[in-house]
């Protein structure tokens, strides 16, 4: 029997960094599985995934980590060991619309998302009743500008509590905080239409319509203090023409922020995500 584990590492490009880690797992009897690397000239960075198993009478991860700590300081590696055998926890916010909801709940329960949904946070009741449906507790937090500071430590603390890898703000029509969004940085998920900024503000899909546009899109992204400015990770887009009414164009909208979503919550629970910057390094 062996134990898989992802490697994930970003540090200063150069020479050795790939044979020196792959030496450094043979030693320690792992056995690779997959690796994908990127070196980008511009940030002159490196950025490496590793897949890899260890064999159960193999060194532990303890002491892996800490033997690896001294290959990583040779490097000026930022790095992480994940256990790649282990189900995500997400935290679900949402406001009053539910595809994003829906559809990552049905992607958790099917078994196409390795995650599990331990609480939804919601400013509306909306959803409560699909929520039991689904034996999720439901956490109806109402938002005001007089309790929102309070608000978001009871998130906050909703996250302590369960013990939450990753947010995912599922149509939240909330703005967080940029303590709350430093607290968390990165580890928590937006997903946003990609008319920004050309069409802001009340009704986008209907601002669109008014100019013709030929391109639905979405845009999933890490939270930052910077409204929907975060490091994004996936897009996802669809033709459209001047058959659509603004109503098709908000539902082929609805399908594409699932798309999205789905598929950024997907690489960043299999650590497949590195920022680079104001950037992602995303390996699929």
């Amino acid at each position: 029997m062996a134990s898989p584990y992802i490697l994930t590492i970003s540090c200063p490009d150069r020479i050795g960094i790939v044979a020196t880690v792959s030496t450094f797992l043979a030693v320690q009897r792992c056995n690779i599985l997959d690796s994908a690397q990127f070196g980008d000239r511009e940030s002159k960075r490196f950025f490496l995934r590793i897949h890899f198993e260890m064999p159960d009478d193999g060194p532990g991860r303890p002491e892996l980590e800490r033997l690896f700590a001294g290959v990583a300081a040779t490097f000026d590696m930022e790095w992480q060991l994940f256990d790649a055998g282990s189900t995500a926890r997400i935290l679900v916010l949402v406001s009053r619309f539910g595809h994003c909801l829906n559809d990552i709940m049905f992607r958790c329960e099917t078994g196409a998302l390795n995650a599990t949904i331990p609480a939804i946070v919601s400013n509306h009741q909306d959803f409560q009743r699909i929520a039991e449906m689904h034996d999720i507790p439901f956490h109806y937090l109402p938002i005001s500008k007089e309790n929102k500071a309070e608000q978001e430590e009871r998130i906050a603390k909703i996250i302590e509590e369960q013990a939450i890898d990753l947010v995912v703000l599922a149509r939240y029509m909330q703005i967080l905080s940029p303590e709350f969004c430093a607290r968390f940085k990165g580890r928590v998920i937006n997903i946003h239409h990609s008319f920004l900024p050309s069409f802001k503000g009340a009704s986008p899909y209907h601002q669109a319509f008014a100019r013709g546009v030929k391109l639905i899109g979405a845009t999933a992204h890490y939270v930052t203090e910077n409204l929907d400015e975060g490091p994004i990770i996936e897009q996802e887009v669809a033709r459209v023409d001047h058959s659509h009414m603004p109503d098709d164009l908000v539902a082929v909208g609805r399908d594409v922020e699932c798309l999205a979503l789905a598929r950024a919550v997907r690489f960043h629970i299999e650590h497949r995500v590195l920022v680079n910057g104001s950037k992602t390094v995303v390996f699929r």
